[in-house]
């Protein structure tokens, strides 16, 4: 089959001919229909975060089964079905107290060591990014990393919901619990911050304010509920934060995964807010905190997010849902279709900051 294959940390793709394996147990073999073009994948395939190359990556996945194992129970062939890179067990203490995204044995997910891989090129093992490997005409998959969607859901807008909408609009519903009336600041309008924003207009928030260093993310922004646009690129959003909600937002989410805006979303929630950590950092990368005044003396809370503390198996149909009763934006998400020959290009487009999302809906 036809995958972008990553060969070195330095952000390109290389579309090659590789081999997969017949699915086993519970795994399911998923004809990928279109594939979202991640933030997360592009930090992966830049910085060494300790996975061999070389690699598929590629994690929004969208597709139709094709053949299952012979332990599979969800699934059965011609299902449309969305991926996510969220690998649970589904029988430790977390799994069964509802936290999937905290499973202690998400290995279960996976091949062991001596099992034959489930991508190779030329004999040798090919590894499978996020338990996925979805930039690519096929995808193998564990059936916990599936979800069943409505035929009616178009794949494009379907793949955007097993990554940036669990965890953007699940960071505000799930993590948050962003309530009515309660106050937003989102920094980083991309297919997260977006889903954030949208996630936050569903809770009921009364005033959302956008934060992005481009000023044409603010007429975006609006399309999926935001009150207020903030151009990132002056020297104090937080001062113009307060300047629009006095004293602060009760919640304030980081969606670009550099210091400076996570210092910065800290100084923008109220006396007892929470400032909620989304954007992907470097492993080595840290942040300055002031524990006195930010801890202390405002009881500030600083939160970290995984896919926006869900459960794959009811958020995804729930969102697929809330998208075909017009009640969720995923259409204004993707920015265009494209070939896996402009994975590239795409990137490229993407890191620019100027346009949302890429799908890959095409080999």
């Amino acid at each position: 089959m036809k995958a972008a294959v990553l060969n070195a940390l330095d952000g390109t793709f290389q579309v090659e001919a590789i081999d997969i394996s017949e699915p086993q147990g519970r795994e399911v073999l998923v004809e990928v229909k279109a594939c979202g073009l991640c933030h997360s994948d592009h930090h992966f395939a830049t910085t060494n975060f300790g996975i061999p190359l070389p690699a598929v990556l590629g994690h929004e996945l969208a597709g139709v089964v094709k053949a299952i194992g012979p332990d599979v129970r969800d699934f059965a062939v011609g299902d449309h079905v969305v991926g996510s890179l969220l690998q649970f067990c589904g029988h430790c203490t977390d799994c069964l107290s509802g936290r999937t995204y905290q499973c202690s044995h998400p290995e279960e997910t996976r091949r062991g060591a001596h099992d034959e891989a489930r991508l190779t090129r030329e004999g040798a093992p090919v590894t499978q990014g996020f338990g996925m490997g979805a930039f690519a005409e096929l995808s193998l998959v564990h059936e916990n990393q599936l979800a069943n969607v409505p035929k009616e859901l178009p794949f494009p807008q379907a793949s955007i919901l097993g990554c940036g909408t669990v965890t953007g609009a699940g960071a505000a519903i799930n993590t948050a619990g962003v309530r009515p009336g309660e106050t937003v600041a989102v920094v980083g309008i991309g297919g997260v911050g977006l889903n954030v924003i949208s996630g936050a207009a569903l809770a009921g928030a009364s005033r959302i304010i956008a934060i992005d260093i481009q000023p044409s993310k603010g007429e975006l922004a609006g399309k999926f509920g935001a009150t207020d646009f903030i151009d990132g690129s002056d020297e104090d959003t937080a001062a113009q934060v307060h300047a629009l909600v006095p004293g602060g937002v009760d919640h304030a989410f980081e969606v670009v995964g550099i210091k400076a805006t996570s210092q910065q979303v800290i100084k923008m929630v109220r006396r007892g807010g929470t400032a909620y950590m989304i954007g992907m950092h470097a492993p080595d990368k840290t942040i300055d905190v002031n524990v006195t005044l930010d801890l202390l003396r405002n009881q500030i809370a600083i939160k970290g997010v995984v896919l926006g503390s869900s459960n794959i198996k009811r958020d995804i149909p729930m969102f697929a849902q809330l998208y075909l009763q017009g009640k969720l934006n995923l259409d204004d998400l993707i920015s265009r279709e494209i070939n896996i020959a402009e994975i590239n290009d795409a990137y490229q487009e993407l890191m620019q900051g100027e346009i949302a999302r890429s799908v890959i809906t095409s080999f």
